[in-house]
């Protein structure tokens, strides 16, 4: 019987193909790996997640002769990263295990059939866009100084940036996407010639003291323009402006990319279309519902791939979400799970940013803000645009006391990633910190922007019942506290007592939950909450 060719398969933008051993690059780029390096490759994708020992890598690689092979399986994992790895000084492909051995930690899946297109040069075959590809298309200086453009192609080089640091994000290189610098090329043969699902393209525009940026995502199977945004700015600090610019344009491409990429059809699910359908269950307002389709998912993709970094973190982010947002009867169940995962996906992976951020989130549900911080303090250092680390820093600034550091925080976040589906938390904070100083008044506004952001969480419902009380609207605090009831589900808003044993409902220094008494508490006494 004749035994099939190998199946080409596919993973972060590569497929490989066992059988013609070759490694192509989703733009169709050839990669040129030495023998030992393609051996070195094919170990690791036919076992993907498992920890491979170095010993076991040096026989696949030197077969029977490995006592005669003079090169060091680290010095080999090292070329490699240097060629598949998008930074090799930080690699997300091929993972060190201390003491043990490396792993791949992504899981290949087999490579769909080649598309067949016919043109007038007759008929082409093309490679399959991976999923969540795209590149960042040289922004175009419209303004009348040319030396404009090196801040149009400074706004180029960060978003590239900033985009590669998304979770499986596949970003075409600056020097190829500089490649198609003031040429009309029709998008959908970009995406063919790149191999990429998605174009960002812009213009930059400055007049003066003022500048106008405006940015398009395309898809570039359809042609359709999914979404654009305008800026308009003025030039006091251009560096600053820069920043901010990319940051909240790379945020707000992370949200759109993700619901497209989780509407797309697939002839394979793995582990990867379950991540990606919970990232997007993740992105509607917080509620019971939401919480519970979204984990379901994660759990799908950990049953198919138990070694998946990505699927054990956004698991683990979502349980303990829901603790802090009062959304589960099973507190600490989701607590001890939380711990495991996350514990699990830092050992595998260490410099992993949304990692460092969930174990933020972990030790502030655990009433330990301090410890939480530096964790926080990582995720933002690994990747800025972690808006949702921006807020838990601020809520462990406000249990630590720093009131004046708060607010500004806060906006930060606001102005960085408005669309940002945690900007309800943000809301609530600044709106918190009036609580707490007596200003009844701008609390209510803000509580009340929280409330419209997230109307499932019952927590700020019940510190707008405290404002409303407060400033003598009785009925309507009532109300609110009655809603907030209704949402939890369960006994924590039946008393002030049961409130006082959640943590994250007024922990902090010693100054901080003393403000919690004459205001939170107080207002929740006076819109009815009984003390025991």
């Amino acid at each position: 019987m004749a035994v099939a060719d190998p199946v080409p398969l596919c993973f972060d933008g590569f497929t490989l193909d066992p059988g013609a051993r070759t490694l192509v690059h989703a733009g169709g780029e050839p990669i040129s790996l030495r023998r030992s390096e393609f051996e070195l490759l094919l170990a690791f994708v036919n076992n993907p997640g498992r920890v491979l020992s170095r010993d076991y890598l040096l026989e696949m690689v030197a077969g029977r002769h490995s006592d005669q092979y003079d090169r060091s399986i680290d010095v080999l994992v090292g070329r490699l990263r240097r060629k598949i790895e998008p930074l090799p000084g930080r690699p997300r492909l091929i993972l060190t295990v201390p003491g043990v051995g490396y792993r791949l930690a992504v899981k290949p899946y087999p490579a769909p059939r080649p598309i067949e297109e016919k043109d007038e040069a007759g008929p082409a075959t093309l490679l399959p866009a991976p999923r969540l590809s795209i590149v960042v298309l040289p922004f175009t200086n419209l303004s009348d100084d040319r030396e404009q453009q090196y801040f149009a192609d400074g706004v180029t080089d960060d978003l590239t940036t900033d985009l590669s640091r998304v979770e499986h994000m596949f970003v075409i290189s600056r020097n190829t996407a500089f490649t198609y610098r003031n040429q009309r090329v029709p998008t959908k043969q970009i995406g063919r010639e790149l191999g990429v699902r998605y174009l960002l393209e812009g213009s930059v525009r400055r007049s003066g003291n003022q500048v106008r940026v405006n940015a398009q995502l395309i898809d570039a199977e359809t042609d359709a323009h999914l979404w654009a945004e305008q800026f308009d700015r003025d030039t006091d600090d251009l560096f600053a402006l820069q920043n901010e610019i990319t940051s909240r344009i790379a945020s707000a491409l992370g949200v759109e990319l993700i619901a497209a990429e989780a509407t797309r059809p697939t002839e394979h699910p793995i582990a990867q279309d379950y991540i990606l359908r919970g990232r997007a269950a993740r992105l509607k307002p917080n509620s019971r519902d939401v919480y519970a389709e979204a984990i379901s998912l994660f759990e799908h993709a950990l049953a198919i791939d138990p070694q998946s970094v990505e699927a054990q973190t956004r698991l683990a982010g979502s349980l303990v979400s829901r603790v802090m947002n009062g959304l589960t009867d099973s507190v600490k169940d989701d607590l001890v799970r939380t711990e495991e995962l996350i514990d699990q996906a830092l050992a595998a992976s260490p410099r992993y940013a949304s990692a460092h951020l969930v174990k933020g989130e972990l030790l502030r549900a655990q009433g330990r803000s301090d410890e939480a911080i530096p964790e926080y303090e990582m995720a933002l250092a690994l990747n800025r645009n972690l808006m949702v680390a921006v807020i838990g820093l601020t809520w462990c600034k406000l249990s630590a006391g720093s009131l004046d550091e708060v607010i500004p925080l806060a906006e930060q976040a606001i102005r960085h990633s408005p669309r940002d589906q945690g900007i309800g938390h943000c809301y609530y904070l600044i709106g918190t910190v009036h609580l707490l100083q007596s200003h009844i008044d701008e609390a209510i506004v803000w509580f009340e922007k929280a409330r419209s952001a997230i109307p499932a969480a019952p927590f700020p419902r019940s510190r707008l019942a405290a404002a409303y009380a407060l400033r003598g609207e009785t009925e309507r605090a009532a109300a609110e506290l009655a809603e907030a009831r209704r949402l939890d589900g369960g006994d924590l808003f039946s008393s002030i007592a049961h409130l006082k044993d959640f943590p994250g409902a007024w922990q902090g220094v010693p100054k901080i939950r003393a403000l919690y008494e004459p205001t939170y508490f107080a207002g929740l006494r006076k819109a009815g909450m009984p003390e025991e």
